[in-house]
């Protein structure tokens, strides 16, 4: 059905649906605004027909009603009752109502058995009524306020402008070069089908937010020039039961017909989660399993030949359901993972491409500063750029712009107006030293580039920056101990200035510390006493991979104390050492502590001038 017509029906259909509510609230305040005669009792009816303020009585065989006569004109009327007495010969009051002049008449009062029915059952029928329609709409699949099971999907298509190419995705080329089999068979269906060949049903996107999973499925869309379906999994399920399955089979409809195209479902884990059964039946959810279901019969039931693309995104793939993954469903999996330097780099360059930028801004340099960034991270940094740069009147964005941007967002912003005392100032400054010095003097220590004692809005009262030179995948075991060591050198720091009495300013860096020494004793096999076999393993690896369940203990009370001991060892060893290293350049400690006091922040180039054993050079 054309939009024009769609949109024409949903006015109308609204217009009745409103026609009638007035209506019924109408009838409904006549019917309670209806004045009621006052009820009185009999003497005073009396007394009131005998003083001759009565002009009017209707009699029937329960009540005297009656009406007073009104002592100014233009009063409102003024009605009362009283119920007569039960076998008393009342003629005496006919006689009074003659008397007085009171026009009288009778008539006998009994209310209809249809009416009855009407009164108490009436609204029932109405509602009833009312979930009937509602519900023969959403089987017709019509427009309208009451048509719950159409789906809810943005459409895109050759009427809407393609924006979004592969020109605007970065930094995901494996992935992109994985797609271009899709495009090229949504513009060239005959190129396969000549040979037998199948395209696969269902594209699946994997990896952590921010990476641009949604954004690339729009470019495929965009380079195939094919219309997009685009819906969020978590519209399927409603409140009423069979809503989501209704709009499955909707939405796989209009696809049909407007084949070729893409479906694009965002966030598939709101419907495609791992069916509850056996241990897990306690998690189960009727309205998303029946959606699940409806979807998974869809996906049997249409032929891609036809040329209808299903592209679905999750960041949590472990959680869905084995028979939405298996082959002949979502056959292709793609994961779109975090970028390196090289696609950091060329994400900026997209987020860049429209704003003015200042000659000593340097893209390459930003890009080596955010590792472990996502493009959406990467794009709140240029945004954030552009704002401090406005902020300042500048009229372009600077280097000095973008440095504050990455510190905004990975450390919070400064918080210079709180107020420290000299004291805690002091010891602040002595364990950040001791964090950038263990990191200038062991081997495998990542770059140092800057040292701060400057509040910031993440709690953290002080941060040393370390930056990684290269991309990192395997770090080997001296490259991990040091790491242990770096998060020791605060503390050690601190013991040495003060004789020993420590801050809980280390508590992060000692809950660092120690899951990095238990990942290495139970996962990495590098303990020499437990020897190359890994401890414990989680219960979603097991049964229906639910990775909310707790870790499965696979070891003895034994072996666990083993463990505990060796992660104790490991951590004594790395406090020593750092401990020794830090004692022996006491000097050059106290050195960057008094820098620290007077200056508050350090960036690399203060501290090779500070340290003239040339540390800082040999990195």
């Amino acid at each position: 059905m054309p939009t024009n017509q769609r949109k024409k029906r949903q006015w109308a259909f609204s217009l009745i649906y409103l026609f009638w509510a007035i209506v019924i609230l109408w009838g409904l305040g006549i019917w309670t605004n209806k004045p009621q005669p006052k009820v009185v009792p009999y003497n005073q009816f009396l007394s009131e027909l005998q003083a001759s303020r009565l002009d009017q009585v209707r009699i029937t065989n329960q009540q005297f009603i009656a009406r007073e006569k009104p002592a100014q004109p233009g009063k409102p009327e003024v009605w009362i009752a009283t119920n007569r007495l039960p076998n008393m010969d009342e003629t005496s009051v006919i006689q009074l109502l003659e008397t007085h002049g009171v026009q009288f008449s009778g008539h006998i009062q009994s209310t209809s058995a249809w009416w009855d029915l009407l009164i108490w059952f009436g609204p029932m029928l109405l509602i009833f009524g009312f979930y009937g329609f509602a519900m023969w709409r959403m089987r017709q699949g019509g427009a309208g306020p009451l048509s719950f099971g159409r789906n809810r999907a943005k459409i895109y298509d050759q009427s809407t402008q393609f924006d979004t190419t592969f020109d605007d995705v970065a930094g995901v080329d494996e992935a992109k070069a994985e797609l271009v089999e899709i495009i090229d068979f949504l513009k060239n269906p005959q190129k396969y089908q000549r040979l037998g060949g199948r395209i696969p049903k269902g594209v699946l996107l994997v990896g952590p937010p921010g990476t641009g999973k949604t954004m690339l499925a729009r470019a495929v869309s965009g380079e195939a020039h094919v219309p997009f379906f685009s819906m969020s999994g978590s519209e399927f399920v409603e409140m009423f039961v069979g809503v989501g399955a209704a709009r499955v089979r909707d939405l796989f409809e209009q696809a049909k017909q407007r084949a070729p195209c893409i479906m694009f479902i965002d966030e598939l884990e709101a419907i495609g989660k791992t069916r509850a059964t056996g241990q897990a039946a306690f998690f189960a959810h009727d309205e998303r399993e029946q959606t699940l279901n409806q979807l998974l019969v869809e996906m049997d039931g249409f032929d891609s030949s036809k040329g209808v693309i299903i592209m679905a995104a999750t960041n949590t793939p472990e959680v869905l359901d084995p028979a939405l993954t298996r082959a002949g469903r979502f056959d292709r999996q793609i994961v779109v993972d975090r970028p390196d330097i090289k696609g950091r780099e060329e994400i900026l360059k997209v987020h860049t491409r429209k704003l003015r930028l200042a000659p000593d801004v340097d893209l390459k340099v930003i890009a080596g500063r955010t590792p472990g960034m996502v493009g959406a991270d990467l794009a709140n940094i240029v945004n954030e750029a552009a704002l401090r740069a406005a902020r300042r009147g500048a009229d372009a964005i600077g280097m000095r712009d973008f440095e504050e941007a990455v510190d905004r967002v990975t450390l919070g912003f400064e918080q210079r107006t709180r107020l420290i005392s000299e004291a805690e100032k002091k010891r602040v400054a002595w364990h950040e030293a001791g964090h950038a010095l263990a990191a200038l003097s062991v081997p495998h220590g990542d770059i140092v580039h800057r040292v701060s004692i400057i509040p910031r809005s993440i709690g953290a009262l002080g941060h040393t920056l370390q930056l990684p030179t290269d991309e990192k995948y395997i770090l080997t075991q001296p490259e991990l101990e040091d790491r242990i060591a770096i998060l020791l050198g605060g503390r050690a720091a601190e013991a040495i200035q003060y004789g020993g009495v420590v801050s809980t300013g280390a508590s992060d860096d000692l809950e660092k510390a120690t899951e990095l020494a238990r990942q290495m004793v139970t996962r990495f096999g590098m303990s020499g006493r437990l020897g190359q076999l890994t401890y414990g393993h989680a219960l979603a690896s097991r049964f229906l991979r639910m990775p909310f369940m707790p870790e499965e203990r696979t070891y003895s009370e034994r072996t666990a104390e083993a463990i505990d001991d060796e992660i104790r060892g490991l951590i004594d060893r790395q406090y020593d050492r750092v401990s020794h290293l830090l004692e022996e350049q006491r000097e050059d400690l106290k050195a960057i502590v008094e820098q620290l006091i007077q200056k508050e922040t350090l960036e690399r180039a203060e501290l090779e001038s500070l340290l003239a054993h040339g540390v800082v050079d040999s990195r």
